[in-house]
């Protein structure tokens, strides 16, 4: 029998073996690999690590193998991930798909639609986007108005959403729409459709960082087919708040995957600012650097130790708003103290006279201010913590 250890030795053994040295460095924003039909592989060796990955099944490890995953148990996936960040391991592949709507799929969704679109999300042949908040219903997402009606041989769409992260460039869309007036809460379906068909538009808006990752998105009596409705007619609002706590979980990560281009607190905070014997001069800067590295520590442990519960039967779900508010909140204080370390170096947008960290720094800094709004804003998260993990009374 293959105990743990084995296992750790054979992924590291095989990661060492197939994983390209060029695919262990930082990876920069634009050679993320997305996946879709417009695939885009900006790195020549980035296709071969993924594709490799693919077919392992460790783009999505504990997925079932009949559904292109890896069949690992939770601790497996673990060791796996552990071992991807030591050797410094690029993610082959990103997608909402992975890490939102394929796990309601596998809990929520018919044989047929878990057939469909699970290995195509494994293979990252499909790219999703999330049609949640709308112009009028954002933290009070249960308040949101795009109709989706019953047509007899398919559902006919009309609406808006917004903050549509990547719309423009996604296949598919997973969007929550009011099959009925009855209720707010009871009246939310939850539905999948193709962003190519007729009547849908998507309008990238600009962000304050210089991306464009956001969209509007609008919905002209969009025809969708009547098996893409997941769960029942008007219980989509149980299926969006799973999809909730998958989404902070991932979003509570946030800091450590996308902001890898940008070196640590401690690494930026050498280069800038220590003496000839390594020590931060000013003991008031050196003590915040060491209390953000050593919070950090405690926090991937943390995280260690949800996945481990979960693993043994004793998840918690209110824990994905917990870690979803620190997380995030960390990451901000992150790149506060980094721009305090950098200084007029931080201050780099483009142009000469910066390098490529550096022109990350400000841009990180303000995209930063994001994660503390999309998937739940800290405020809402702390209402969920203390309603649903304190117990305490409204």
């Amino acid at each position: 029998m293959t105990t743990l250890e084995d296992f750790r030795a054979d992924t590291r053994a095989w990661l060492k073996a197939n994983c390209p040295p060029s695919m262990r460095t930082p990876m920069p924003e634009g050679e993320r690999v997305w996946g879709g039909r417009r695939a885009d592989f900006k790195h020549p060796d980035s296709r071969l690590w993924f594709e490799r990955m693919v077919e392992r099944g460790w783009t999505v490890p504990t997925w079932p193998r009949e559904y292109g995953g890896g069949g690992l148990s939770a601790a497996e996936a673990l060791v796996l991930k552990e071992e991807m960040q030591t050797l410094d391991c690029r993610t082959p592949l990103f997608g909402f798909g992975i890490s939102m709507l394929g796990p309601v799929l596998l809990e929520y969704g018919t044989p047929a639609q878990k057939a469909e679109h699970l290995p195509r999300i494994a293979r990252g042949e499909i790219r999703w986007c999330q049609g949640y908040s709308e112009p009028g219903a954002g933290s009070d997402l249960a308040n949101l108005q795009t109709k989706c009606e019953d047509m007899g041989d398919h559902w006919l769409v009309n609406g808006q959403k917004i903050w549509t992260s990547y719309a423009h460039l996604s296949d598919w869309i997973f969007c929550l729409v009011r099959t009925s007036t009855a209720s707010k809460q009871g009246g939310i379906s939850f539905l999948l459709f193709d962003m190519a068909s007729a009547g849908v538009e998507a309008r990238p808006i600009r962000l304050i960082s210089g991306a464009s990752v956001f969209c509007e998105t609008f919905f002209t009596d969009v025809r969708v087919p009547k098996g893409n409705l997941v769960g029942g007619l008007n219980e989509g609002w149980t299926i969006a708040k799973k999809l909730l706590q998958h989404e902070r979980g991932m979003i509570s990560e946030i800091g450590r995957v996308l902001g890898a281009a940008v070196p640590p607190v401690d690494v930026v905070a050498r280069r800038y600012l220590a003496a000839a014997d390594g020590r931060l001069a000013d003991p008031v800067l050196r003590d915040a650097v060491a209390r953000h590295v050593m919070d950090d520590h405690a926090f991937q442990l943390s995280l260690t130790r949800a996945a481990e519960e979960s693993d043994a039967g004793a998840a918690n779900g209110g824990l994905s708003s917990l870690f979803k508010y620190y997380g995030t909140e960390q990451n901000k204080r992150k790149f506060e103290l980094i721009l305090k370390c950098a200084g007029q170096a931080a201050l780099g947008w483009e142009g000469e006279g910066y390098d490529d960290e550096e022109l990350l720094i400000c841009r990180s800094w303000l995209r930063s201010k994001g994660n503390s709004i999309e998937g739940g804003t800290s405020e809402i998260q702390l209402n969920v913590i203390a309603k649903r993990v304190l117990g305490l009374p409204d």
